[in-house]
């Protein structure tokens, strides 16, 4: 089993576990989205909409940041090799 992927996970060097760029893309999506929408719900004086987009903004800033960690711990494992979005 790689350190890149969770352990107990079915996935393999070959066929990952995850999309992790896809993961990536989708979470910095959901960010900036997240972060808009809150300063939108307070501006507009609905704080309980923008208390619920900023956690989930907190939400995927921590998903980045685990995406991150094993993108970088692949890349340990596979030197020069690159991968699509959907690898």
């Amino acid at each position: 089993m790689t350190r890149s992927q969770p352990r107990r996970a079915r996935g393999t060097v070959g066929h990952a576990y995850s999309a992790l760029n896809l993961r990536l893309v989708l979470a910095l999506f959901g960010l900036v989205s997240m972060t808009v929408f809150a300063v939108l719900a307070f501006r507009a004086d609905v704080a309980w909409l923008g208390v619920a987009c900023a956690v989930l903004a907190v939400v995927a800033a921590v998903d980045l940041v685990v995406i991150q960690r094993r993108r970088a711990a692949r890349r340990r494992e596979e030197p020069g090799t690159r991968h699509s979005l959907f690898e």
